[in-house]
């Protein structure tokens, strides 16, 4: 193993996206091991998957209790370093929480919490324990995405005076208008996704490129959310109007009845001297509009990039890169972090971010339950 970070994941098994994701993200760098977790709240099922993919199973664990238990019992040079939460939202703050407070290195699925208030707690356990956290907006970890962030600090578009953010999806109109079958989502119950589904799910996702991306923060916002159905009570589709600064607006507009849309996510950031765009399903181009000059397309990989967006590259131009090298890009930043090694302050989103997106959360819903109104951040 030598001097591999020990890695322990919480939930992901099974035939569950995330789960893949993380691991194959965790690989690509050569940075991490894998030494156990718990990935299944079924003690058959967890044994099975952790045999299937190679975990031994004297680290495999029957509950989230009984790892912190026994990890807790090993000397520090073996334990794991950091643990992955990728459970449903519901348990991302308890178990945070906890493992904040022993000590713990985390990595995050988001949102953060299911409330600000929670995520606010375990900003100050973090400050206290000066461990290290990240929240997994994975999109952040593309190379052209980190192109445009270098690109934006460096003045290239001047003063930053509009921005359009659009996320839409179309996955849960197949089962919205049927209440047995909305019935069984768990991105659809309060209990489970939290306070909300839409803008929960991949507002904050928006919400979180678009402050990673100009470095500014929004001050201001006003919604206006959709649940489509009387007797549903998480929101499904919003709109929201922002304000970063007097002469900087815009809006984010995220969709998951938008019928048939894939993962259409887009990012449009307008300057006084030249604008950018990008999209999450062509994720390896770069549009750079100037005024008065040809359109420019940029890709991955090549020397004209900045060298935060080659660091985020693995392989040569022309082969296409996607959420896996993402991930992998935000677990590399992590591992820098746990290594003490230099890295750029964007390496991977922090704890911070998800408060913010937490904040966002909150924000949106006391907007659109006040009549749409705008109100502070």
């Amino acid at each position: 193993m030598g001097n591999k970070i020990r890695l322990g994941i919480l939930g992901g098994g099974g035939d569950s996206l995330i789960g893949v994701v993380h691991r194959i993200a965790s690989n690509m760098f050569d940075r991490y091991e894998l030494v156990g977790g718990c990935f299944n709240p079924n003690e058959e099922e967890n044994k099975s998957f952790a045999n299937r993919i190679g975990v031994p199973l004297n680290r495999v664990y029957v509950s989230f209790d009984v790892l912190i238990e026994e990890e807790l019992k090993l000397p520090v040079e073996e334990r794991m370093e950091v643990i992955s939460v990728l459970t449903p939202n519901f348990l991302h703050f308890p178990m945070a929480k906890k493992l904040l407070e022993k000590g713990f290195n985390v990595i995050c699925e988001k949102p953060l919490t299911t409330t600000h208030a929670e995520a606010l707690e375990l900003e100050a356990i973090q400050k206290e324990k000066q461990t290290v956290f990240a929240v997994t907006y994975t999109y952040t970890g593309y190379p052209m995405v980190r192109q445009m962030k270098d690109m934006i600090r460096r003045g290239v578009l001047g003063t930053i005076q509009k921005v359009d953010l659009q996320y839409y999806q179309g996955w849960i109109n197949p089962v919205i208008h049927k209440p047995e079958e909305r019935a069984k989502v768990w991105r659809l119950d309060p209990k489970k996704g939290g306070l909300s589904c839409c803008i929960g799910d991949i507002g904050t996702h928006a919400f979180d490129m678009l402050e990673y991306v100009t470095g500014m923060e929004v001050k201001k916002l006003l919604a206006d959310l959709n649940y489509l159905y009387e007797d549903n009570p998480l929101d499904l589709d919003g709109t929201v109007l922002i304000r970063m600064s007097e002469y900087c607006k815009g809006v984010i507009r995220a969709s998951q009845i938008a019928t048939a849309e894939e993962n259409n996510f887009t990012v449009q950031i307008y300057g006084s001297e030249g604008s950018l765009k990008w999209r999450q399903e062509n994720p390896n181009e770069l549009v750079h509009l100037t005024e008065g000059l040809p359109m420019q397309v940029l890709k991955p990989g090549h020397d004209y990039l900045s060298d935060f967006s080659l660091d985020s590259s693995k392989i040569p131009p022309g082969h296409p890169e996607g959420i896996f090298d993402s991930m992998g890009n935000i677990y590399n930043g992590v591992a820098k972090a746990l290594r003490n090694e230099v890295h750029d302050e964007g390496a991977f989103p922090t704890l911070h971010d998800g408060v913010r997106g937490m904040l966002f959360i909150e924000k949106v819903l006391d907007s659109n339950a006040n009549g749409n109104t705008w109100v502070d951040l």
